[in-house]
């Protein structure tokens, strides 16, 4: 009976520390394999506060998309000093906005306007839709949907691409499932590789939120592109694969 103890015990234990490490971002159950997702890149914003941008060289990287703004007025207070450092280390750099559901589209649309340089060769611009950290307001979908698109048709005719728009399963579901819109979507999946409700195919892929790399201290969002290397350049140029 000793002998059971034990091993049950051990058992546990073993399940205890790899929750752990996995809550520590040291293990990951669903990392993409690098010859089928050969692009990757992170998403930061104040949150990652200092930056080693000489020791973030070191990791295997592409891209890095900043969060810029948030409502209709905030604006995150690490953007330009992150996308400045980003460009002098040859990453493509996009820019990224916190969509509310407690402001008018087009108030979200010209803080980013006004917060986000046109630029070439950067990722077309993306919307953050999720119901973590948003407001209490729940609008229905058809209000939110409608939004969105005064939000996407002010930013394009800014920068020239449609925006990419990023969402956990919650979100998407309750919003983008079955709308066959034309954003490209980037989904968050922490624990498998995505596979949207209604067959559509994603984009990015948030895998982590837990990764770590060299010159960042704690933890910063992974991703992955869904796509070649040749397909990422011309995703860059033109917002298409």
């Amino acid at each position: 009976m000793s002998r059971i103890i034990a091993s049950i015990s051990v058992v546990i234990l073993l399940f205890v520390i790899a929750v752990l490490f996995f809550e520590l971002g040291y293990i990951r159950f669903n990392y993409p394999d690098k010859s089928e997702y050969p692009v990757s890149g992170i998403d930061i914003s104040h949150h990652q506060d200092v930056i080693d941008w000489s020791l973030l060289t070191r990791e295997d990287i592409s891209f890095a998309i900043i969060k810029a703004t948030e409502g209709g007025d905030h604006k995150d207070t690490k953007f330009e000093q992150n996308w400045k450092k980003a460009g002098e280390i040859g990453l493509v750099r996009g820019a990224y906005h916190y969509f509310t559901f407690c402001k008018p589209g087009q108030e979200q649309a010209l803080n980013f306007i006004q917060s986000v340089p046109v630029e070439k060769n950067s990722l077309p611009p993306a919307i953050d839709l999720e119901f973590s950290g948003n407001c209490q307001a729940r609008p229905s979908k058809e209000e939110v949907l409608q939004e969105l698109k005064i939000f996407s048709e002010l930013v394009k005719q800014r920068y020239g691409k449609t925006p990419v728009i990023y969402a956990t399963n919650e979100s998407y579901n309750t919003f983008l499932a079955g709308e066959n819109l034309s954003y490209p979507v980037w989904i968050r999946d922490i624990y498998a590789e995505p596979k949207l409700s209604d067959g559509a195919k994603w984009d990015f892929w948030q895998f982590t939120h837990r990764g770590r790399l060299h010159g960042i201290d704690g933890f910063v969002d992974l991703n992955v592109f869904n796509g070649t290397k040749d397909e990422f350049e011309s995703f860059v140029s033109s917002g298409e694969k």
